[in-house]
């Protein structure tokens, strides 16, 4: 059985209860707009948020029908995010099949979009779940910043070390802190266990963004056979943001001139790459990254020992060993 597998198959019966909600949440009497979010249904990827709302209500009290609101609350802003993200990149593929702007144009996506966010807001609102809806919102709120605050420093390619850990607390981490914690919420945890639950959710969307860093960089023997991808679209990644702090000025002028002028020239890519390489970029990245992931399990292994704290220890190793 593989890892996704292993950690699904204690919750079928709540996934199964937790769709029902979700495709009720997407039903729509506007004929094009329903779909949208039937094509939107076919497309959903591995369903790593609401496995991880589940678990943490496991975790901090117990599953109830207010945690299948409060995964259905995540994955329906989570998913208008996906929708707008892909008109604001231009981007015609999602999960291997055309995005929803690349069939019905950006107008209709964005209006799709701003479907799903209501969505959600009105069924956190209708049933009275606001504090789960200030958890997702806040969330919704830090990545639209984090996003922003990269593009503007993305210009100037003036991103160090604490910016960028800045960049990615917000953009990648808070929504997967939001999903500990408004399961937390969902099981009627207390302010303090709520907030130690974002903190591991926080530390393992560190964890999962410094990965996709490495990634770019390729894994295991493939290490130093780049996709470049993030290059190519210059976003500063840690494993380049060490190379430029302990590089001296003409060759750090040099990299940041293939970033800016040459992030199509694959020559150039590959040698800025093998420069990461002989730096320990990516040793020190492959650090960062696992001290984020530790300190993950440790604040987790402050809960007694259950399934729910077994399986989510379980997806904190699948986030840190994906091979894509």
């Amino acid at each position: 059985m593989d890892s996704l597998k292993k950690i699904k198959k204690p919750l079928s019966g709540h996934l199964a209860e937790f769709n029902k909600v979700f495709r009720t949440s997407v039903k729509s009497n506007t004929a094009l707009l329903d779909i949208i979010m039937q094509y939107i249904l076919k497309t959903r990827g591995k369903q790593m948020r609401p496995i991880i709302v589940l678990y943490s209500a496991g975790l901090t009290g117990k599953i109830s029908p207010k945690t299948y609101r409060a995964a259905t609350l995540v994955e329906l802003l989570h998913t208008a995010t996906l929708v707008h993200d892909d008109v604001v990149d231009d981007s015609y593929q999602r999960r291997n099949r055309f995005s929803i702007n690349a069939i019905w144009k950006n107008k209709v996506a964005v209006l799709a979009g701003d479907f799903l966010l209501s969505r959600g807001m009105l069924l956190a609102v209708e049933n009275n779940d606001y504090k789960m809806l200030e958890i997702v919102s806040r969330a919704v709120k830090e990545m639209s910043e984090g996003e922003l605050l990269q593009i503007e420093k993305a210009r100037k390619l003036d991103i160090d070390e604490e910016v960028y850990f800045d960049i990615i607390r917000r953009k990648t981490a808070s929504l997967l802190a939001s999903c500990f914690a408004v399961g937390a919420a969902s099981a009627h945890a207390d302010e303090d266990t709520t907030t130690k639950m974002y903190k591991i959710g926080e530390n393992l969307g560190m964890a999962f963004q410094i990965k996709d860093d490495l990634l770019d960089f390729g894994e295991g023997d493939d290490i130093g056979k780049p996709t470049g991808i993030d290059i190519k679209e210059k976003k500063m990644t840690l494993p380049l943001i060490y190379l430029l702090n302990n590089a001296d000025k003409k060759e750090k002028r040099q990299y940041i001139n293939i970033v800016k002028n040459h992030s199509n020239d694959k020559q150039k890519v590959n040698l800025l790459t093998d420069r990461v390489k002989q730096s320990g970029g990516i040793d020190y990245t492959i650090n960062k990254m696992t001290e984020f992931e530790k300190e993950a399990i440790r604040l987790l292994d402050t809960f007694p020992e259950s399934e729910s704290r077994t399986m989510l220890k379980e997806i904190i190793r699948f986030t840190i060993d994906r091979k894509k």
